[in-house]
């Protein structure tokens, strides 16, 4: 399923609607697709196709049930997703259900939006690395790029990437025909690198990657710029 201005998305089961509205704001805003439900009985209709999300925040204690109930449902299916659980001050004792039954993480309200988007983050890397134990390499288009050997492939030939260079690559590929936006790929250089990594630095880190990969860097048709949102792999072959 192809997503458009996004790199993750999130289903939110929470019925605080002046919550909502902070929250999905605010994660659009870090770059995550958020989908809201406000009952329990919504969000176990969307259990079926829970595959399409790529991690689920949800609410403790709702009219119509609990976000364990949630919870249970999915885990029920074998699905592999991660879990953050929103949790009143008062329920913090009964989080500890929550993580028996499967859940990843809790946070407890109020809490700051920029911690609860690295603790998304934090989980998105984990599960993210734990489905990609046995792949070995990614190939797309006229690129292959080969993950035990940290190296990357053009048409056969390795390019000579910086470390900045060769993780954004990856992280572009990784989303090919999705739109990343500069915060997202800011936030993963940062995580990844230990270093900070700002606007400007990244508009230098994508003009370099396109005078390895592109025939004509100003005609780019690998790399492409989203005016507004962020940048863009296609998969050619040029």
């Amino acid at each position: 399923m192809e997503r458009n201005y996004t790199m993750s998305k999130i289903l939110l089961l929470e019925d605080d609607i002046s919550l909502v509205d902070g929250l999905k704001y605010s994660l659009k805003k870090n770059g995550f697709e958020v989908e809201i439900v406000r009952t329990v009985a919504d969000a176990l209709n969307r259990a079926g196709s829970i595959e399409n999300y790529d991690l689920l925040i949800l609410d403790v204690t709702l009219p119509d049930g609990t976000g364990f109930d949630v919870c249970e449902a999915v885990l029920k299916q074998n699905q592999q997703i991660p879990i953050i659980f929103l949790t009143a001050s008062d329920e913090e004792v009964n989080i500890i259900r929550g993580l028996d039954i499967g859940g990843d993480d809790y946070i407890t309200k109020p809490f700051r939006l920029g911690e609860l988007c690295s603790r998304i983050r934090a989980l998105l890397r984990r599960s993210g690395a734990a489905s990609k134990v046995n792949t070995v390499s990614i190939e797309c288009g006229d690129i292959t790029i080969d993950l035990l050997g940290s190296r990357a492939l053009l048409n056969s030939k390795i390019l000579e990437l910086t470390g900045a260079e060769y993780r954004l690559l990856c992280l572009l590929v990784r989303n090919v025909g999705r739109i990343v936006t500069r915060e997202v790929i800011l936030n993963d250089l940062w995580d990844e690198a230990g270093n900070f990594i700002d606007n400007n630095t990244l508009s230098v880190y994508v003009r370099r990657l396109r005078e390895k990969v592109e025939l004509d860097p100003s005609h780019p048709q690998h790399l492409i710029t989203v005016r507004g949102f962020g940048y863009q792999w296609k998969e050619v072959s040029v």
